[in-house]
């Protein structure tokens, strides 16, 4: 059962502008990630010839994509809701404690639902370029080593990631560098994975592509990957700094913000707070 902080929780309203916040993150996300496949893939773009190099282009989309969710992360609306626009980042922060299940549920189908309207609006915006089959709506598929491959690599991502996210946000003087962290992971991950994988390590990202593309292959494995990496990421890290060191669910913990979260973070104030 997951665990509860020892300090005064938040108020139990329902937090629709966090949930809001949640969509509209994601949606960005796949917004950028449907642009840049385009720009980097589709056979009319300049950058096919120009950069004939699939691994460059690849390590391009990554600095793209790294660099997105970095802006997510820093925006208002992520400092607000915590900037998770990932189930299976809001689910192992559900079984750490910080967030109440309620939120969590909330949370996570509007996450779904961000990453339906981002691609939705990239079709509207890209058109047929979208749907052609060098983009595909960057649907995320296992690559040419097969489903396990792709399931390993998708386990492997998710739990390095949410290590990383555990050990640099729980640290104060360390915290405000997690989205870097996030950044340059994401970065590689594209570079050395998205042949393996399609790099995914988020089942809303997945399902949001998989819906316009009507491309299903494999569904289950970026559910299960992602969550089953994270979770024992999380289980690791608490097994060994124990409860009392996971702080609070933001990616990036500034006090300005107020926590909605069931959090013990240094100098954040809860929404009722003054």
């Amino acid at each position: 059962m997951p665990r509860h902080s020892k300090t005064r929780p938040p108020s139990t309203a329902l937090k629709w502008p966090l949930y809001l916040y949640e969509a509209a993150e994601l949606a960005i996300f796949m917004l950028s990630a449907c642009i840049f496949t385009v720009i980097l893939f589709h056979p009319n773009y300049p950058a096919l010839k120009l950069i004939p190099n699939p691994t460059l282009r690849r390590l391009l989309m990554g600095v793209a994509m790294g660099l997105t969710a970095i802006g997510i992360i820093h925006s208002p609306m992520g400092k607000r809701s915590g900037a998770h626009f990932n189930p299976s980042i809001t689910l192992t922060y559900f079984r750490l404690g910080k967030i109440r299940s309620r939120d969590a549920l909330f949370y996570i189908v509007f996450q779904f639902l961000g990453g339906i309207f981002g691609v939705a609006v990239a079709a509207l915006l890209l058109g047929r370029q979208l749907a052609d089959p060098f983009v595909d709506y960057a649907i995320t598929v296992p690559g040419i080593y097969g489903t396990t491959a792709a399931f390993v690599a998708e386990l492997f991502m998710a739990a390095l990631l949410m290590g990383a996210v555990l050990w640099t946000s729980n640290r104060p003087h360390i915290a405000p560098y997690t989205s870097y962290c996030v950044g340059i992971l994401i970065t590689f991950y594209i570079l050395f994975f998205a042949p393996v994988s399609g790099f995914s390590i988020n089942p809303a990202r997945t399902v949001g592509s998989a819906v316009f593309a009507q491309v299903f292959t494999a569904l289950w494995l970026y559910f299960l990957a992602p969550i089953l990496g994270m979770m024992l990421s999380a289980e690791l890290y608490l097994r060994s700094f124990g409860e009392d060191r996971i702080l609070c669910a933001k990616l990036h913990p500034d006090p300005k913000y107020p926590c909605p979260f069931l959090c013990h973070f240094p100098n954040h104030r809860h929404p009722t707070e003054p």
